[in-house]
């Protein structure tokens, strides 16, 4: 009954009583941090208790345990095993919580700086990955497991694992190409050769999502995006110019019918959303002489892509409204036919 008492009960009380004491001491101090942190400017130090929030209750069981161990009479086969149990536990915890907590500061300080690199899920899976990564191979290191075999054997299989996972690598390799060169980004309204047009809404390992107008999501291997032609929207930048075309007939004094065309365009510049009124608003004499009428083309500049369809609608309207006023015909497609009468002699 005495060591059943030292061996089991004695420590289990012990290593009870050492969690719950712990457990209250964790949630005074992460009281205290998260009061302090409020009063701080920056962001950091509430991604750092964020971030220990849930590792620390792993920490308390070990600590726990540990002291459990240290008051009790087990064998000391058994104490090894325990303590390689609570090392375990520490490096895994360890480990998520870094994995956590630098995909947590990478992202908010490219968002903060405006740095020229993308904050996908690709960036953030890899970085994590890697932490995840050397946490495994320092767990494995402490249970006694040598690391080297493993590293060969993984070097090895490596080749068999690329030729069996080659569309896979293709996809993953591509993404990174992607983000690297900077030619697409998160964010961008672009079009592919294929028709679909949208906003690039995440490059992830595998695939990229686009967004498209109608609120649908159009997904594509980066593989495919990589050697697919795509027009990007928002490069150099995001305005651009917007083309309308305006015909009127011939009859018509072409002088002014630019004057008008211009004067409707700056009238409308800060009434409708997306229309810029630097640079100045022009109308060419393009393309010139039609069959039926005179073709002008009206151009002006509007801030993004998206926002040229309300744009033709509100200056088209406001271009009709004023040809009335002004007594300019906008012409119907006409054609002249000729009739030649029959001879006797050629019947």
């Amino acid at each position: 009954m005495e060591t059943y008492l030292k061996q089991i009960l004695i420590p289990s009380a012990v290593t009870l009583f050492s969690i719950l004491v712990l457990f209250g001491i964790r949630l005074v101090l992460l009281k205290a941090l998260r009061r302090w942190t409020h009063r701080t400017k920056t962001k950091l130090d509430n991604m750092v208790v964020n971030s220990l929030s849930l590792p620390s209750l792993y920490w308390c069981i070990a600590i726990g345990i540990y002291i459990g161990i240290a008051v009790s009479e087990m064998p000391a086969k058994y104490v090894h095993y325990l303590n390689k149990s609570i090392d375990v536990i520490v490096i895994l915890s360890i480990t998520f919580a870094a994995a956590s907590l630098s995909g947590r500061v990478f992202r908010n300080y490219i968002e903060d700086s405006n740095l020229p690199i993308p904050t996908t899920g690709l960036v953030y899976s890899i970085i994590k990955g890697t932490i995840v990564i050397i946490g495994l191979l320092v767990m494995l290191n402490s249970l006694g497991v040598s690391i080297t075999p493993i590293l060969t054997a993984l070097g090895v299989g490596g080749l068999a694992v690329a030729l069996a996972l080659q569309d896979t690598l293709a996809n993953l390799f591509a993404g990174i190409h992607i983000l690297l060169e900077r030619s697409i980004r998160i964010g961008d309204f672009v079009k592919l050769e294929t028709g679909e047009e949208g906003y690039i809404e995440d490059i992830t390992w595998r695939v990229t999502r686009i967004r498209m107008l109608p609120n649908n999501m159009v997904i594509i291997p980066n593989s495919k995006l990589a050697k697919s032609i795509v027009t990007n929207y928002y490069l150099p930048e995001k305005r651009m110019s917007l083309l309308i075309p305006v015909s009127v007939s011939y009859s018509s004094d072409p002088e002014k019918v630019e004057k008008v065309l211009i004067e409707e365009v700056e009238k409308a510049v800060g009434n409708i959303p997306g229309l810029l009124g630097d640079p100045a608003p022009f109308v060419r004499f393009i393309p010139g002489f039609g069959s039926s009428s005179l073709d002008f083309t009206l151009i002006c500049q509007v801030q993004e892509f998206t926002d040229q369809y309300l744009a033709q609608h509100e200056l088209r309207k406001k271009i009709f409204k004023r040809f009335g006023e002004e007594g300019i015909e906008i012409p119907f497609p006409h054609r002249t036919v000729y009739l030649r009468e029959e001879k006797g002699w050629e019947k």
